[in-house]
């Protein structure tokens, strides 16, 4: 067993350092193993053929040179004369030893390094590496240099027997098993390399199996009757087996395979699968890896396509379709950053009918050219509603204020309602306005500088009582035309149009802040609206008092609907440019008021809430909490309205 060369050692050379050269001779020894180790070709399937039992002859016998005989051997229970009285330490090697025995060691320990380095480990009988350490042993059994070479020697033959099988040639490992056990060295790892080699008919059985399985397709299907099951079974009977190691490398090879092509068609699921079985075949292999790369790749670029489609259905507000889009790219890419934004858009598209807060909705006649006025969607959220008891320029009807949830999604008109919508409705329904029927309404009077009545005023009228612009807001409406209007709305479109209610007025004016006007606590520093200013001008150069000092925004009356900025929600001149009607009756405190931004409204009631103080009004007008009430049919130059609807 083990044969690699077979010639006399040189003659043995006396040692001056018996540890350093057997460091050396372990050094070779393992190189040599690894090396062998190594060598071998791919199983085919083919089963070597089982040796016979070797036959002894008669005991491995202990051979020593004929030029240097050995000492005999001291009979049982006897004591040499030489040897030293025991000692608490264990004597050194060599200690004791006569001169001519010291040679005998250096030689026989320079005889066994010589046939380790020749890859004579435990043949021939007479002349290897194993039998000169049991010789230099039997000089000095205490000797550290040859206690490590037999070591060395005897785990360098099992691993060179691994090797054999690996190769599977066993023709010799029986009879260098014979001599391993009989060493009695490293008999665990001895123990181990006779298990092995007792497994191996069973083994060769299932490579076969695993050979014949692979041949036919059978890889890693069907289930307990594939390459890979027979593979496993191998290796449940030989961990080392490297036959068994590369048919498990060829089976992940191919799952690797079909898992990409999985996922080259979309079939993502699949692809991952058969990932998990890679891994369970052969766990954390560079391959996997790989292949774990390309599909995460693919998987990037399909979920780029489908969250760019499902941003597009949100776009044409077809939330069904986006939600879908989102749930197949969330299964792809779950880390991905822009699904919350996507998401967030779907929830909206849900709450808001598939429209998103800030969207302008301007719903189209149904059976005539034209639309109604545009729209604004509101975000729902909560608010304090009124003013708290500490607010300068509080009125008692303003409290107690309290916690209002807007609950039910609503958009609001951006702008107050023009004349040239006014006129529309007018001109179609051939509503008669309760200024057109009593025949008065409030003008400024620009001599008097007051508010006072005018005849033949109605909402073609500006505030001076002139010919009004069309893209003004329309004046001199009561509630009633106002809710009329809002009526003939809802008709033409289909939509529920109203007029908004007093706490949705207030949540869109503080679109969200909490301080005494909606752009802060103190007066305006830079033009936020059409506001009473200090200096503001009328054409006679009449000021006003009780204004905002340092303020100007170059409107005396009413400005044209949006003429200045739209607060944080897309709204324009919620405060500031005229008052506006709202659905609810007037209530002179909020005591059992709705909280669920509903209107409070009570059958027959004669007057109704106005919101929002106008280009005529008093600095502590503009507040978010004032509000104020008037009769039904009450007409003024500087009350206007604007309609809102459910969505």
């Amino acid at each position: 067993m083990l044969r690699t060369h077979e010639f006399l050692p040189d003659p043995p050379v006396p040692l001056r350092n018996r540890d350093a050269i057997a460091g050396t001779a372990g050094l070779l020894l393992l190189g040599l193993a690894f090396a062998w180790r190594w060598m071998g070709t791919p199983y085919d399937g083919a089963v070597a053929p089982e040796p016979a039992p070797p036959v002894l002859a008669a005991p491995i016998e202990v051979l020593v040179p004929q030029s240097l005989p050995l000492e005999p051997a001291p009979e049982p229970g006897a004591v040499a004369a030489a040897e030293p009285a025991a000692r608490d330490e264990e004597p050194a090697p060599g200690a004791g030893l006569a001169p001519e025995q010291t040679l005998k060691l250096d030689a026989a320990l320079a005889t066994a390094q010589a046939a380790a380095a020749a890859g004579r480990l435990l043949a021939p009988a007479d002349d290897n590496a194993l039998i000169w350490y049991d010789r230099a042993l039997a000089i000095d059994p205490r000797d550290r240099a040859a206690r490590d070479g037999q070591l060395q020697t005897v785990r360098g033959a099992i691993e060179l027997a691994h090797a054999q099988i690996d190769r599977r040639d066993l023709s010799e490992i029986d009879a260098g098993l014979v001599v391993l056990t009989a060493s009695g060295v490293a008999a665990d790892e001895v123990a181990m390399l006779r298990e092995r080699r007792a497994v191996q008919p069973l083994v060769d059985e299932r490579l076969r199996e695993g050979a014949q399985r692979m041949a036919a397709g059978h890889r890693f299907e069907p289930e307990g009757g594939s390459a890979l099951d027979s593979y496993r079974a191998a290796l449940v009977l030989d961990a080392r087996n490297l036959v068994a190691q590369q048919g498990l490398a060829e089976i992940e090879s191919a799952i690797l395979e079909r898992a990409l092509a999985a996922a080259s068609e979309d079939q993502f699921e699949a692809a991952d699968n058969l990932l998990g079985l890679a891994a369970a075949v052969r766990p954390g292999t560079q391959g996997q890896l790989v292949t774990r790369g390309r599909v995460l790749d693919l998987k990037r670029t399909r979920a780029e396509g489908l969250l760019a489609a499902a941003g597009a259905a949100l776009d044409a507000r077809d939330s069904v379709a986006a939600d879908g889009l989102i749930a197949r790219a969330a299964a792809l890419v779950p880390d991905d950053v822009r699904l919350v934004t996507l998401r967030q858009r779907a929830d909206n598209a849900r709450t808001y009918a598939n429209q998103q807060p800030g969207d302008v909705i301007t719903d189209p006649f149904i059976d005539r050219e034209g639309s109604a006025p545009a729209l604004v969607v509101i975000p729902i959220g909560e608010f304090d509603m009124g003013s708290p008891g500490n607010e300068r320029g509080r009125r008692e009807h303003e409290g107690p204020q309290h916690r209002v949830r807007m609950q039910r999604p609503f958009a609001i008109a951006r702008s107050e309602v023009t004349g040239a919508d006014f006129g529309r409705f007018i001109r179609a329904s051939g509503h008669v306005t309760d200024a057109e029927r009593i025949g008065t309404s409030s003008i400024y009077d620009e001599k008097s500088g007051r508010i006072s009545n005018a005849r033949g005023v109605n909402w073609r009228d500006d505030y001076l009582g002139e010919k009004a612009k069309p893209n003004d807001p329309v004046l001199h409406v009561s509630f009633n035309d106002a809710v009329a209007f809002a009526a003939w709305i809802s008709e033409r479109t289909g939509e529920p149009y109203r007029l908004p209610s007093e706490s949705e007025f207030e949540y869109a004016l503080r679109a969200g802040t909490t301080t005494r006007y909606w752009w802060g606590n103190g007066n305006p520093l830079r033009v936020v609206g059409n506001y009473t200013g200090d200096g503001d001008r009328s054409r006679t150069q009449r000021s006003w008092t009780k204004a905002f000092p340092r303020y100007s925004d170059g409107w005396f009356g009413p400005a044209p609907v949006m003429s200045f900025a739209a607060n944080v929600f897309g709204v324009h001149d919620l405060n500031g440019n005229v008052s506006e009607w709202v659905e609810d009756c007037w209530h002179d405190s909020y005591l059992r008021a709705p909280d669920d931004g509903t209107a409070w409204v009570n059958r027959g009631c004669a007057r109704r809430v106005v919101r929002g103080g106008s280009w005529g009004s008093a600095s502590e007008q503009f507040r978010s909490a004032y509000r104020s009430s008037s009769p039904v049919d009450v007409r003024s130059a500087r009350i206007g309205f604007r309609v809102a609807r459910d969505l």
